[in-house]
Order: structure tokens, then sequence, then C-alpha cells
């Protein structure tokens, strides 16, 4: 099993695919010296099953903190190919800590979440409930940990796993996942992902009835009126976004609604049960990105799919993608977020093989919503949000074409309020 376990400034970086260490500190931004963590070499793996090649790439940087110039990068990232031994099942995924301990907690979460999803035996047969499970089960075991405060800290987590020619794409948090669809001569942004954050009426109203307050900071500080509870959309937002507050007190302010750890938080509706996605590749899909929001902060995801079609080389997409956020943040903050993102290639996947053509596609990829199943996660009780699509992968074992996957995209909901774990 190959894999590659990145986070920036602290040499925590196991071998790639060839054994090699192959990474190399650039620095990019004039007048701010900021170590990155790029790799060297364009990585490939082969999907055997449906005859194409994932290329991969990936970048991470150290925001920049005037007031805490030793700050370290809180963001982490995984990339681990051949899950369970298996030549067809890879794994990439960001993790963008938070908090005081925010680094301890994405580092927990890098290892941890790979492992159970590694470890269990009904991955190929349900991926979607081996999310549910492994999310929680990572939360569960967070919490348990006497060496790391999670009270308020923690972790966003956006992962895709490809099984075949299926992406299943797990998310809790504001980080994202982007998929380029070639549609005639454009080339179209498709998000794999929703930011989980009180701008989603679904969310806002999740959190609401678990007692949570939303409201900005000026909004708490009573400059502004509390009473006002919309705040458009959020990438035409300019000022400080929607946050969450415990009834009677001024924490936890966290503006999204699900994530890894924050102990506090999850006492107001803060959740780790992540959104699952799956959508079956086409020869139209080119690359997908995954990325924190250090990237998609003041980049939209047409923007940054527009940035990564125009080079020709990966690395060379990364660190413009990486510089334009950087930059962007510097105009408009006096700070940067922490940025980190994996650029992942899809070459030669052809129509053979392929199937679920359906009318909801953007040149290929059928699109199905899945609102069934009940909760198995003793974690959160009442919670309505497991969902799963069982559709059998064990014929990838031996290599064999899954004709007859169809594609979907699933999105998971969630109305319940989970009790925090004593």
């Amino acid at each position: 099993m190959g894999c590659v376990h990145g986070k920036c400034c602290c040499g925590d970086s196991s071998s790639s695919d060839d054994g090699s260490r192959d990474y190399r500190e650039l620095d990019f931004i004039n007048g701010h010296r900021k170590n990155v963590l790029a790799q060297r070499s364009l990585k490939h793996v082969p999907v055997p099953s449906h005859n194409f090649i994932l290329e991969y790439t990936f970048l991470t940087q150290r925001g920049y903190y005037p007031d805490s110039p030793d700050k370290e990068n809180q963001d982490s990232f995984c990339i681990t190919t051949q899950l369970q031994s298996n030549p067809n099942v890879h794994f990439f995924g960001v993790y963008d800590g938070h908090g005081q301990f925010g680094s301890q907690c994405s580092n927990f979460v890098k290892d941890r979440l790979v492992e159970k999803l590694s470890n269990d035996p009904a991955l190929l047969e349900d991926p979607a409930q081996a999310y549910n499970s492994a999310f929680v089960a990572t939360n569960q075991e967070l919490r348990s940990t006497s060496e790391i405060d999670d009270s308020m800290s923690g972790t966003t987590a956006i992962t895709v796993l490809v099984i075949g020619d299926t992406l299943y794409v797990a998310n809790v948090g504001d980080s994202r996942a982007v998929l380029a669809v070639k549609d005639g001569n454009h080339i179209v942004a498709q998000d794999l992902s929703s930011d989980q954050t009180p701008f989603r009426r679904d969310e806002y109203q999740r959190v609401k009835l678990c007692g949570a307050r939303v409201l900005s900071v000026d909004q708490v500080e009573g400059l502004k009126d509390p009473d006002i509870q919309h705040w458009g959309d959020e990438e035409s937002w300019g000022g400080d976004p929607p946050r969450l507050w415990v009834p009677n007190g001024m924490y936890p302010g966290t503006a999204f609604t699900r994530s890894i750890g924050d102990s506090l938080a999850e006492t107001v509706g803060v959740i780790a049960i992540p959104e699952v996605k799956a959508v079956q590749l086409t020869p139209n899909h080119l690359f997908f990105v995954v990325a924190s929001d250090g990237i998609f902060e003041f980049l939209t995801s047409q923007t940054v799919v527009d940035m990564a079609a125009s080079y020709m080389d990966p690395h060379d997409a990364c660190a413009a993608i990486a510089e334009k956020s950087y930059k962007l943040w510097l105009e408009l903050e006096n700070r940067t977020d922490d940025i980190t993102i994996i650029i992942v290639q899809i070459k030669g996947l052809s129509n053979s093989g392929t199937s679920g053509v359906g009318s909801d596609e953007i040149n290929g990829g059928t699109v199905m919503n899945f609102r069934t199943g009940t909760p198995e996660i003793s974690a959160t009780p009442g919670s309505n949000v497991y969902c799963s699509v069982r559709t059998s992968f064990s014929d990838l074992h031996s290599g064999q074409d899954a004709a007859s996957v169809t594609s979907a995209v699933i999105e998971v909901h969630s109305p319940a309020c989970p009790r925090p774990i004593e």
C-alpha cells in the first residue's frame, strides 16, 4: 500500500509509491518567506479494473500570521494508494485544523480516518456506510484520547475515495472537492462537496434545532441587529460570517456546522457525520481538486478549475493557485490561512466499461439522490443522516469490469441534534 502523509514544516512525510522522499520547499511569495511542501515529481497510480491512470501532485503552505509568526501549519493531507492492497482503490484527503490544538487534531484524523477505512471489510460493499462509520469512530477516538484537548479544537475533512471508476466524496466542514468536466469547448467546475456553514439554510435550521445561536461577531457584540437572520450567500458575503454560539455564552464561534473534534460545539449541533456523494467517472471528467478553504476563501470553484486547466504541468497549477490565493488573502485580510491543494488528473478513461448515462449529466455521469437509511452509529442517537448505496465492488479484487455500476450522487442531510459524548 503506497502512502503519502504530509504536513508542512514538520518533516512528517512517509514514503511515496516508489519509496522516495520526493518533496521540495519553495518560496514563491515575495516578501513572505513561508515553507511550502510540494511533490517534486508527478506520481501516478493505475486503476486496472477500468484501464485508466490517476496522476497526482500536492502542495501545502503555512499561512502568514503577523501576530503569531511561529504558528505551525494546521493543515495536513493524506494520499494512500491501493487501500486493502486493492489496485483499484485509492484515497485522497485534506484536513484543515483549527483552534489551539488544531494541528494535533488534523494529524490525528489524517492517520486514523484512512486506517479505519482500510480495516473495514465492508468498504467495497458499502462505501457510504464505511465512510460514516470511519468518521464517527475517528471523532469518538479523538474525544477519548487524553493527549489532545478537542473541546475548542478540531478539523474539517474533505476526502475522495476512488473505487474503480467511481468517486466517493465525504466531507465535514468547509474544505472542498471539485471535479473538472469537459462540456463541449468548455471545462465546467462541478462541486463534489457542499460547504457546511450557516449560510446553508438546511444546516442553519439543523443547528438552530440543537439550540445554537447563529450570529456574526458584530451581532454578538451588539454592533448589528441580532434579529436579522439572513446573510445572503457565502460567495457574495463580504463581512464576518454567521457563527455558532451556545445560548448563554461567547463560544465556540465556529463558522462551520460539521467537523471532527470541537466537543463543546457539538452541544449546539456541530457533528462529525459526513455528507457523502458518489459520481461515476466518464471520459469527460478530466481531473479533480481537493483543497482546504485557504484556497476557496477567495477563489471560486470555477476559477480554480480554470487555472488548473490552463497549465500543462499540475505542479505549476498547484503553485499558481496557491500563490493567487495567498495574494488575495493579503489584499483582503491582514493575514493568510494555511493552504493545501491536491490535483488528481484522470488519464486514459474510455467509454468501454462505463454505464449509467442519464439526462441529469454534463456530458456524462448520472445524478441520483438518496435520502433513505437509518442511523447505525451510537455516537449520534436520534440522527437520521445515515445513507448508503449498496453496490458490490467485490469483483474489483480480481480486476474485472464493473460495468453494471450505476453512477450516483449521494447527498446526506441531517436535521438531527446529537447528544454530546460524556
